[in-house]
């Protein structure tokens, strides 16, 4: 084996850190904000997605909540008529 093919492993993470390298500098060169508002942005969207998520969870367990209701009822009303069957055969 050649030298070059002994160290593919070792090659192909230095290109990868290369590429990550230039990508990270050409990211701050054409970065449309500086870093502290760039920062600030992040945090407020952060902020927004949070509070959409809280929100969305106390919809999904008023949701939850009503069909756990719905489905004791039906289940009361289920067993009230099972019993009524049960009581109705035992009289005939």
């Amino acid at each position: 084996m050649s030298d070059g093919q002994g160290n593919g492993g070792a090659n192909i993470l230095l290109a990868f850190l290369l590429g990550a390298g230039a990508g990270a500098a050409l990211a701050l060169l054409y970065a449309p904000a500086s870093g502290a508002d760039t920062r600030r942005a992040l945090g407020q969207r952060t902020r927004e997605g949070r509070d959409k998520m809280v929100d969305a969870l106390r919809q999904g367990r008023g949701i939850l909540e009503e069909q756990r209701e719905s489905a004791i009822k039906a289940f009361e009303k289920a067993r009230q008529q099972a019993q009524g069957t049960r009581e109705g055969d035992q009289e005939a």
